[in-house]
């Protein structure tokens, strides 16, 4: 029986995929096998035996502390894509109210509230909406900074529109590549994207790397009247940076789903709470695969999608299989295979896999191994962890 840990609100249809004859799913234990969690912020104490895997149903992971997971051998899965669809919508629908000024004249409507005669409201509406004139998307051009999942979903909807889009992402993986138009124009720099476009939309992970990309000097190569939006997070764009360029008009709008206390009230500036995933379908998508790869992992071995080790699948070829995490030093695996070889147990198959500190094994042995073969593979020196599923 697993125990599984779940923090805040997890999708029903999620949480259907575990099965409760093997499954325990709880919101209060201090020993589970995995940990299922959206938003919840974990520390490094949380990160104890008998934990084996976290999964977060979501892309971030900044409420992990993933080092600390690494050093104590524990996967952690994140759900690429899950959302994708969600934070496109959004994205394209902030374009359209920011291009639009559609957030400022729905304001000032409601600011008009107070006229209940409807022939006096006309009038005002008729004689103000000159104060809201807007642009169109069309012939337009829209850089895309970041080209994964959610990325290359908003460069072909930009296309869609009539859009020129450009495009930048120096960690661009082959898949993504070839989910994109041809007719997206790829920028070298991030700096000739920026004032090449008239609309500049975010998709970057935070990262060391990638934190203030648009800071006081990258801010002042944007186009005049360019339109920045942040679905991505927080810390990749400097409010500070931000403010003054909508002060000077250099930037005619800023639309972002994490809101700081500095940007309230800014003009020009639209800000959302958090809503980029937030539909009922990515909630169902994320929960579905997280509880997928979650299981897979603790009933298998196998990894897919962990931010901190390495992919790793293997077909079974025998009841029992052997999961060992180790450091990614020269000689551990044949450590591994040889002590195993010293008392005759025979592999059938085997697979290794590595990433940065870490190497995983998959071994498919043809006996049962006993606690005492675990707990002494446990005690070869730059072993991490093991277990028998």
């Amino acid at each position: 029986m697993y125990i599984i840990l779940k923090l805040n609100h997890i999708s029903p249809k999620g949480l259907e995929k575990f099965d409760l004859d093997n499954y325990e799913i709880t919101s209060e234990t201090s020993q589970p096998d995995a940990i299922l969690v959206r938003s919840h912020r974990l520390s490094p104490d949380d990160i104890i035996s008998p934990l084996k895997a976290i999964a977060r149903a979501g892309a971030g992971v900044n409420n992990i502390p993933v080092q600390a997971c690494t050093e104590n051998g524990i996967p952690v899965f994140n759900t690429p894509g899950a959302n994708a669809n969600a934070v496109k919508e959004l994205v394209i629908a902030a374009m359209i109210l920011s291009s639009r000024r559609g957030y400022e004249g729905i304001q000032y409507v409601n600011s008009i509230g107070h006229v209940t005669d409807a022939e006096e409201m006309e009038k005002l509406v008729e004689t103000n909406k000159k104060n809201f004139q807007g642009r169109e998307l069309a012939g337009k051009t829209l850089g895309v900074v970041g080209l994964g999942a959610i990325g290359s979903l908003v460069a072909d909807t930009g296309l869609k529109l009539g859009m020129d889009v450009v495009g930048f992402d120096p960690e661009l993986s082959v898949d993504a590549a070839w989910k994109l138009s041809n007719e997206t124009q790829k920028m070298e720099t991030i700096r000739s994207l920026l004032s090449k476009s008239d609309y500049v939309t975010l998709h970057l992970p935070s990262l060391d790397s990638t934190r203030d990309t648009i800071n006081s000097d990258t801010v002042k190569i944007f186009k005049q009247g360019a339109h920045l939006l942040n679905f991505s997070r927080g810390d990749i764009v400097n409010s500070s940076a931000i403010i003054s360029a909508l002060e000077s008009g250099l930037i005619a709008g800023y639309v972002t789903d994490f809101p700081t206390p500095d940007l309230i009230g800014k003009k020009h500036a639209i800000l959302l709470p958090h809503l980029g995933s937030g539909t009922t379908e990515a909630e169902d998508s994320c929960a579905v695969m997280a509880a997928d790869q979650l299981i897979d992992f603790l009933e298998h071995g196998n990894i897919k999608n962990s931010v901190n080790f390495p992919t790793a699948s293997l077909e079974r070829t025998s009841e029992y299989r052997i999961v060992l995490t180790n450091k990614n030093i020269p000689g551990m695996l044949g450590k591994v295979v040889s002590f195993l070889a010293d008392r005759n147990i025979n592999i059938s198959e085997m697979l290794n896999k590595s990433r940065n500190e870490i190497a995983y094994n998959l071994i498919d042995i043809e006996t049962p191994p006993s606690p005492d073969l675990l707990s002494a593979i446990e005690d070869i020196e730059g072993v991490i962890n093991v277990r028998s599923i």
